[in-house]
């Protein structure tokens, strides 16, 4: 059976679940819709998920539609989970990016779609919810256009308007005359991109606009756009036919040896795209990366919280595979004749901590093992102690990530647990550097020495990253020996002189050294480059960073007064203000609590949106 293996991707609340809901229910796996406001969605399943309306953890589903088998993941759209649409974009040959038809293009919209350019997957858009008050599809192509910096090319029309709305007219398969103008006009936006439908454009047959509209769509050059209300089940049929017609089948050999990317861990089970090969219920596979086997002991077609035993999965597939014990997200699987290392997906810096501590005795030597589970299946999360106050700390990328977790955990173990306020994750920054700092390493205490000699230079690097070079000549460092200053340097950066923050923007250059013919190894040069560097911070300049976030508030006009001067007290900076909105970057420790405050502000008529926005100087 032919496949396509897309996602659905929005911002939250613009209508991605109720389209999935849909979905299965025009191809017959379900017999009734769920509904999110009665938390009976199929793939908002998670108790968490139906207790607060949204989306949490990408669910995976299977249909099937004109003669092709579609394995859909249906992502979240709130910004603190992120990285679960990270991780299935990474994977997935095409995606249907939802748009709400009053808002048009939201941040986190804008942010998943940013995300799907950097994996070059396929989109086509659906603009969602025409029945609603407000609703203009116009608006909502302009900005797809303006703010996604793409051409959108509109296949349908709507068939009357808001509360009006009943359905809409296809341009590409034999319009009727009354859409022989918005049909024109679409020909010639193709042709003006296509030079096969420009050699067409007096006489473009259907075939011939709809091969362009693939071609179109699979190189990036544009976005399809589409039209409807998933929630009255409007426009969600063409919209399976666009899925087929336009985004692309999974490429892949079942002959070749195998590769498969592990994307997902859940409980005990390991999610896989499997890439090129074959794997059989009960084979061994290669963990190239970690340098170890593992067993697959049971594979699944998943049907979000419910799986079926199939005997293997092809290239092309994405299933769940039970018994594959220490792969983590991001693992390559394959043959260990042929060992392959897929470009893993990107993992997101936490942002915000909490200190997390158990009520009991027994609770506290168990909570450990629960927050290392947790976050082996989020790579989003990160388990520390605090050096200072020997508190266990959790890591994620907001409040309600952190609220999350710490539930799941509750509900999991059983544990009454404390947590502490939320807290940014600061860095430390250089702004002056150093030059020609020396550092000797050596070590005789008995038997084999440790010695190596290094000289650095720090700078500050723009941005938040760190580079390192190397401009020793003449063989004084081996290369091994370079490579190992590297590593040892990447390990000083986690604690900064200033309050031990990450250190990042800067530039490392090892510019000399020199070994020992006997006492010279990689553990001592690492050693050398990590407590070096560390001196070379103590005598440079440094600034502490803090998360900022872009933040857009929706009000009315009598109470964006008051919106701006909470802003302005929070050390906000105004980016674009109109009647009824204001853009603004803001602290991030500025924003705990702050949907409460909004909402008292605005007598409950304002909402909010953020996105991460980097760091810059703490006040």
């Amino acid at each position: 059976m032919r496949v396509r293996n897309i996602g659905i991707l929005a911002h939250v609340d613009a209508g991605k679940t109720t389209l999935t809901e849909r979905i299965l229910f025009a191809t017959g796996m379900t017999h009734r819709t769920g509904e999110v406001h009665d938390g009976d969605t199929v793939t908002d399943f998670d108790p968490q998920e139906r207790d607060r309306g949204i989306t949490i953890f990408a669910a995976a589903v299977s249909c099937d539609w004109a003669g092709h088998r579609l394995n859909l993941i249906d992502t979240p759209g709130h910004v603190d989970f992120s990285d679960e649409v990270e991780r299935s974009l990474r994977v997935l040959d095409g995606a249907i990016a939802v748009f709400d038809g009053v808002a048009g293009v939201e941040p986190q919209s804008e942010s998943v779609w940013r995300t799907a350019d950097r994996y070059g997957v396929p989109r086509i858009a659906f603009v969602n919810k025409l029945d609603r008050p407000g609703a203009d599809l116009d608006a909502a192509v302009a900005s797809i256009r303006d703010r996604l910096e793409v051409t959108p090319l509109v296949v349908q029309v709507p068939i009357g308007r808001e509360g009006d709305f009943a359905g809409v007219v296809d341009l590409v398969d034999n319009p009727p005359p009354s859409a022989r103008t918005a049909r024109r006009e679409l020909e010639e936006a193709v042709a003006e991109l296509h030079p096969e439908a420009l050699e067409h454009l007096d006489d473009m047959p259907d075939e011939t606009l709809r091969k362009a509209l693939r071609d179109l769509t699979i190189s990036g050059q544009a976005v399809v756009v589409l039209c409807g209300s998933a929630y009255r089940d409007k426009g969600v049929e063409p919209l399976l036919d666009a899925v087929i017609d336009y985004l692309p089948a999974p490429g892949g050999d079942p002959a070749k040896d195998l590769v498969a990317l592990v994307f997902k861990r859940r409980e005990r089970l390991t999610y896989l795209r499997v890439y090129d090969g074959t794997i059989t219920k009960g084979d061994t596979v290669w963990d190239a990366g970690a340098g170890r086997t593992e067993r697959i002991a049971r594979i699944l077609r998943v049907q979000a919280d419910r799986h079926t035993d199939i005997d293997r999965a092809v290239a092309g597939d994405i299933v769940a595979v039970a018994g594959v014990k220490a792969a983590r997200t991001g693992t390559t699987l394959s043959s260990r004749q042929r060992p392959v290392l897929l470009e893993a997906p990107r993992t997101a810096e936490p942002l915000v901590s909490v200190a997390v501590e158990a009520r009991t005795r027994a609770g506290a030597l168990k909570l450990p093992a629960a927050l290392a589970a947790l976050a082996g299946e989020d790579p989003s999360l990160s388990v520390r102690t605090d050096p200072e106050t020997g508190q266990t700390l959790l890591s994620g990328l907001g409040e309600l990530h952190l609220e999350v977790a710490v539930e799941k955990v509750r509900q999991s173990t059983g544990l009454e647990l404390t947590v502490g306020r939320p807290r940014v994750s600061y860095r430390e920054a250089v702004t002056g550097g150093v030059t020609g700092m020396l550092y000797r390493h050596v070590k005789q205490d008995g038997g084999a020495g440790q010695f190596a000699h290094v000289v650095l230079d720090v700078t500050p690097e723009p941005g938040t990253g760190f580079v390192f070079a190397s401009t020793v000549t003449g063989g004084r460092v081996p290369a091994e020996y370079i490579r190992a200053v590297e590593a040892g340097c990447r390990e000083a950066l986690g604690d900064g002189p200033l309050g031990g923050h990450p250190v990042v923007g800067l530039r490392v250059t090892l510019t000399d050294g020199q070994t020992h013919p006997k006492d010279s190894s990689e553990m001592a040069f690492r050693a050398a480059g990590r407590f070096g560097l560390r001196a070379a911070l103590r005598a440079c300049t440094l600034t502490l960073l803090e998360p900022v976030a872009e933040v857009t508030v929706s009000a009315p006009s009598d109470a964006l007064g008051a919106v701006l001067g909470d802003l302005a007290a929070r050390r906000a900076q105004v980016t674009d203000s109109t009647v009824r909105t204001v853009t603004a970057t803001v602290p991030l420790s500025e924003l705990f609590g702050y949907a409460t405050r909004l909402r008292s502000r605005t007598h409950g008529r304002g909402t909010f949106t953020s996105r991460p926005a980097g760091y810059r100087p703490a006040a």
